[in-house]
Order: structure tokens, then sequence, then C-alpha cells
């Protein structure tokens, strides 16, 4: 029991951290353990965008899958959690955004799909997947996909569900 509140002491502002993401304090334990374990040289980030643990813990948040008590507690002062399913929205939005003007041209679909696919799909196939996903996202004719067109052509889509993964305990 004793070592639980030791291991507490070895995440650096783990209470903030946790109220942030939402996971429990064992969750955290365990993604900081994953997270040192990736930190091979012990730089305290990962890959050359400097990726510290909580920025991990962030990314990792929005797919934390969304609990009864999630929607149920929330405080309309707080900001709303990461793994909302706004959040969950952004995020992958964000993906696709390369240049971040908060639209998704057919460019960047093409981009996205090509490092998605790798060499399974010819590239005529992806460009008609581009034009096509544009196309039907694109509501106001500007040839690119804003985040409410996103949001709006994936609405009967279980978000929360699909960006959702288990972290065990």
């Amino acid at each position: 029991m004793g070592s639980r509140s030791s291991h507490a002491a070895v995440i650096p502002d783990g209470d903030s951290i946790r109220r942030e993401t939402g996971f429990s304090q064992a969750s955290l334990l365990r993604l900081h353990h994953r997270f040192r374990a990736l930190d091979r040289n012990k730089k305290g980030y990962l890959r050359s965008q400097r990726v510290d643990f909580p920025g991990f813990v962030r990314v990792l948040a929005h797919f934390r899958p969304v609990e009864d008590e999630d929607t149920e507690t929330q405080d309309p002062k707080k900001p709303e959690p990461l793994n909302s399913r706004r959040n969950k929205l952004h995020y992958a939005f964000q993906l696709y955004d390369l240049d971040r003007d908060g639209k998704i041209s057919r460019h960047e679909m093409l981009q996205v799909l090509r490092l998605m696919v790798g060499v399974q799909v010819t590239e005529e196939q992806l460009e008609n997947i581009a034009d096509r996903t544009v196309q039907e996202a694109d509501e106001d004719g500007d040839g690119a996909v804003s985040f409410v067109e996103f949001t709006k052509s994936l609405e009967k889509m279980d978000v929360e569900q699909k960006m959702s993964i288990r972290i065990l305990k």
C-alpha cells in the first residue's frame, strides 16, 4: 500500500494531470511506466517534437472511453473533458488539417490517406477516395471540409466507441 503513494510522487504534477485527463491513479501509473519504457534515453520526452509525459497522457486521454459518470458529473464551469465527443472529433480533425487553417483540403486528405494505406491502394484510387470524401462533406462548396462540416459528416458515427481504447488498470 505504501508503494502506491511513493509511485504517485514520481509523476510530476500527477494530481493536475489526473484531473485534466480523467485517468485513474492506477491508469496514470501504468501510462507513466509505459512512457518511461518508451523513453529509452531517459530524456523525459519522446521524438523530436519533445512529447513529454503530460503531453503523452493528454493525447491518450482523447481515446479514453466515455464513462457514465463523465457525463453525469460534468461541471458546466469546467472545460469539456478531453474524451468528449466534440474533443475526440476535434482531435481527429486536426490529424487531417495539416496546415492548421481550419479546413481539410483535398490535398491534405490525400496526404493522410497515403500515410494510412501505404502501397496497398493505387494513387488513382486514393485520389478518387479523397475527391469523394471532400465532395460529400463539403456543404458550402469551397472545396474543403471545415470542422462543422467534418462534425456533421460524422454525426451518425459512434465516435465515442470508435475512438476509444481501454487502458488496463
